[in-house]
């Protein structure tokens, strides 16, 4: 049975116009925050649109390797954000993002695992901030759609997955050069294309540049999952082609809100 999506906190509604009276919150707050299951400090960062209420859904943004959560605040997803609610008639969502490290998303040997933050931890941050704490979707770029892959997949509530230029590997000899996982088995046990089935009911989105370097990776991920989105267009693995789909990508999963 699917777990029930839930959105945790009140809002004081005006009895003149049975509008919440809530004041907006403020578009991007960033913050740090200790992860006992990362044994670090992180920060974490809440995108929400202009002049938007504070309790809204919750779509997870995972980062790449070498990049942290305010990757996607550099990406201009708080302006994009902002467009698509105002403009394009999608219900408006925050967009979270919180430091994920370099390791593809999975568990290192050292005792580092972002996976568990997401799904131990993240859900009481941000209850205690007002936000559903359910996120009804999951955007990964490059490192992050691996582990996008990774997180719908442990999800109970089939959340949307938008997956932007995914590092995806075909084989592990192509895996182990990225010196990130402990084994063959941890890569196979992760490896997105071994358990698509656990994604069934899921919609998914996939985008990606022809030239990007993980381009057959993506043509086997999107023959293989059927994607109701997939997206292959001019482009390389790069800012300009995320700033490119970004606004397609968060459309996607916005106009998913169950």
């Amino acid at each position: 049975m699917r777990a029930a999506r839930t959105q945790p906190g009140s809002q004081t509604l005006s009895p003149a116009t049975g509008r919440s009276s809530a004041k907006p919150a403020k578009p991007v707050i960033r913050e740090r925050i200790r992860s006992e299951a990362r044994g670090t400090e992180v920060e974490l960062v809440i995108i929400r649109p202009a002049d938007s209420e504070p309790n809204l859904p919750v779509c997870l943004a995972l980062h790449g390797r070498d990049s942290n959560a305010g990757m996607f605040v550099d990406l201009g997803v708080p302006r994009t954000l902002s467009s698509i609610v105002d403009y394009q008639g999608t219900p408006p969502f925050a967009v979270v993002a919180v430091d994920g490290g370099d390791s593809y998303w999975v568990a290192t040997e050292e005792g580092d695992d972002p996976q568990a933050m997401l799904t131990d931890e993240l859900p009481g941050w941000l209850g205690e901030r007002g936000l559903a704490t359910n996120p009804f979707a999951v955007l990964g770029i490059s490192m992050g759609g691996y582990g996008a892959f990774n997180y719908a997949g442990a999800a109970l509530n089939d959340p949307a997955l938008a997956a932007i230029s995914p590092a995806i590997f075909l084989s592990w000899p192509e895996a182990s050069a990225r010196d990130v996982f402990a084994d063959e088995k941890q890569w196979e046990d992760t490896d997105p294309l071994r358990h698509l089935d656990a994604l069934a009911g899921a919609p998914i989105g996939v985008w990606c540049g022809e030239s990007d370097p993980f381009i057959d990776a993506t043509h086997e991920l999107v023959d293989r999952a059927k994607p109701e989105v997939a997206d292959i267009e001019v482009g390389d693995h790069d800012e300009e082609f995320w700033r490119k789909v970004l606004p397609d990508a968060l459309k996607f999963v916005g106009d998913r809100i169950g």
